[in-house]
Formats: C-alpha cells, sequence, structure tokens
C-alpha cells in the first residue's frame, strides 16, 4: 500500500511517499480502510523530535483518520467491516499513525462515526475537539456557571473550546482578531475582545468582574503574569500551547489566590478519557456543532509540503485533509 512515512526524526523534507507493508491487526486491533487524515501541529512535533516518543521506523506519520472497518480482530467487539469509523489518537507510543491506505487501530482508540456526518469534514475537527474537551473539564475542571476566557477563539482549538463551553453552561469570553468576531459571537462567545486592543487587559478585566474561573491561551504565549492577575479566586489556568515558552510565574499572586495551574497534552490522554471526549465530539457532529471554517483537501502525497507549510506560518486558520482517493 502506499503511505507518507519518515525513517528518523528531521524536517518535514524528510517525509516519503511510497509503498510500505500492509498492516496487520492484531486481535483487540481494527483495520481500517483510510478515507481522510487531518495534518495537525502535533504531526509536525512527533516528526521532528520535539515531542519524544516511541516511534517504529519506518514510521507512518499523522495522528486522526476517519474511514470505513475492513475487518475487525475477535477482540474489538462492536465493530463490524463496513462500519464508518474515527480515531485521533494513533502516530504516538508506539502506533503507526494514519497517513495511508490502510491503518491498524486498537479498539479501545476507535469511534462510529455519527450517520450523515461528513467523513473528511470530521476528522478537520475531532482532534481540536477532543483537546478542547480535555482542556475544559479533565483538566480544567469547568462547571456550569463559571467564566472561561479563551485566547485565540478564532482558531481551530480555540473554535472548539468555545462551543463546549458555552455548551457546558459556561460564560464565554474570548479574545479574536476584529475580523473573527462574529464568528466567535456564532459558537457561543458571550463577549469576544480585540487581541490586537492595547488595553486587552483591561477590557477582559472588565467583562469578568468576578475574575477568569478557567485561563486558555491556545496562541502557546502564556503570559502567566497576566493570567494569574485575571484569576478568580480558585482559578485555573490550563496550559495547551507553546511547547517552547518559558514564562515567569507569579508564584506569591497564583498562591494567595488558591489558583492552579496545569499543562497537557493529549498525547498523555488515557483511553477512557478520550472516549468520553469522543462522545461529545460526536454529539456535537451530529448537531452540526462542529465543523471546520475552511477545508483543503489534497493527495495523501502533499504530506511533506503540508508539514512544510505548517511549519512556515501556519494555515491561516484553514484545515488540511489528505485524502487517498485524491
Amino acid at each position: 500500500m502506499y503511505a507518507a512515512f519518515i525513517t528518523q526524526h528531521g524536517p518535514a523534507t524528510d517525509i516519503r511517499y511510497g509503498e510500505v507493508p500492509r498492516p496487520v491487526p492484531g486481535p483487540t486491533d481494527v483495520l481500517v480502510d483510510v478515507a481522510a487524515v487531518s495534518v495537525n501541529p502535533v504531526d509536525t512535533f512527533v516528526r521532528s523530535g520535539l515531542f519524544r516518543t516511541p516511534l517504529p521506523f519506518p514510521f507512518v506519520i499523522g495522528r486522526d483518520l476517519v474511514g470505513t472497518v475492513a475487518e475487525a480482530g475477535p477482540g474489538a467487539p462492536g465493530f463490524a467491516p463496513g462500519d464508518r469509523v474515527w480515531s485521533n489518537s494513533l502516530g504516538h507510543g508506539g502506533r503507526q499513525g494514519p497517513t495511508a491506505e490502510q491503518a491498524v487501530v486498537p479498539a479501545d482508540r476507535l469511534y462510529h462515526l455519527p450517520p450523515g456526518v461528513d467523513g473528511p469534514g470530521a476528522v478537520a475537527v475531532v482532534h481540536p475537539a477532543a483537546t478542547a474537551h480535555l482542556a475544559l473539564f479533565a483538566h480544567g475542571g469547568l462547571r456550569a456557571g463559571e467564566t472561561v476566557l479563551v485566547a485565540g477563539g478564532g482558531g481551530n482549538v480555540g473554535g472548539a473550546l468555545v462551543v463546549l463551553a458555552a455548551e457546558a453552561g459556561a460564560r464565554v469570553v474570548a479574545t479574536a482578531s476584529a475580523a473573527d468576531a462574529d464568528h466567535c459571537r456564532d459558537l457561543g462567545a458571550t463577549e469576544v475582545l480585540d487581541y490586537r486592543a492595547p488595553d486587552l487587559t483591561d477590557r477582559i478585566r472588565a467583562a469578568c468582574p468576578g475574575g477568569v474561573d478557567v485561563h486558555l491561551d491556545t496562541s502557546g504565549t502564556n503570559d502567566l503574569a497576566t493570567a494569574v492577575d485575571l484569576l478568580a479566586p480558585r482559578g485555573r489556568i490550563v496550559l495547551l500551547a507553546g511547547a517552547r515558552s518559558r514564562p515567569e510565574l507569579p508564584a506569591g499572586q497564583l498562591y494567595m489566590k488558591d489558583g492552579s495551574i496545569c499543562g497537557f497534552v493529549i498525547s498523555h490522554a488515557r483511553t477512557d478519557e478520550l472516549a468520553e471526549a469522543a462522545g461529545t465530539v460526536n454529539r456535537l457532529l451530529a448537531a452540526g456543532r462542529l465543523r471546520a471554517r475552511a477545508l483543503e483537501n489534497l493527495p495523501l502525497d502533499a504530506a511533506a509540503e503540508t508539514h512544510r507549510r505548517l511549519e512556515k506560518g501556519g494555515l491561516n486558520g484553514r484545515r488540511v485533509v489528505l485524502r487517498p482517493d485524491l
């Protein structure tokens, strides 16, 4: 079969596209005919070696897939040939990625795609949405009625954070560009503030008179001095981006507020946490509440160029989906 793969950690130019042996599923695995895969920043971290994780070389790159079950092992109950499925946790921890014609997925990392949901559209959002779910609930402890600040509400993860927090009954204040303000409001933000405003911190403070209960910065800037200053008593800061950031921590102010800071990467999530997130993702997919703003469909052999574009300056809010049928 054809796949995009690497033989060692390195730059995007090291990604090869060619024939590799077809994967063989184990008794608790499901063999999936891949319909589409998405490309995420974490894919570049794994490929480059910035995020260290066991990889079998040659390593098929990628993380997320949507496809159709070709074969299910005896220890994979609930899956049958022809089922439409998705996964968002391949390509790390010794598992091959899905940027290929077929992929093997452990049954406890595979979920059914709701009827009528577009596959390429779904695979574009399952990773950001699951990241948002873990940030808000598994690590942020969000409760209905609390105030959430989403810095970067116009982005992929930021938009998912706004949707999930609003759905949970939180009051959502987002920062975004002026061009993204209406979009953030449509997703459920109560207030949207221009992140370029010179008095942004004062505007956030005015919009959150009781303080921020859960603070999330999708840009990875991680200005902890400002974030801690904005916290409500017992507020939580969840770090989910900015692998190279080195902010200063105002520890005294943090502990005086009974505040906390938690960092996480979705790669460390337990399978039960991923499954809980998948349930919410499927519900919102079926309701049409999760969707990519701009989707670009490319063939599998565009993987190297897509990684290069992502690392050079991002994709400007677009989600790239790689498909074997193109």
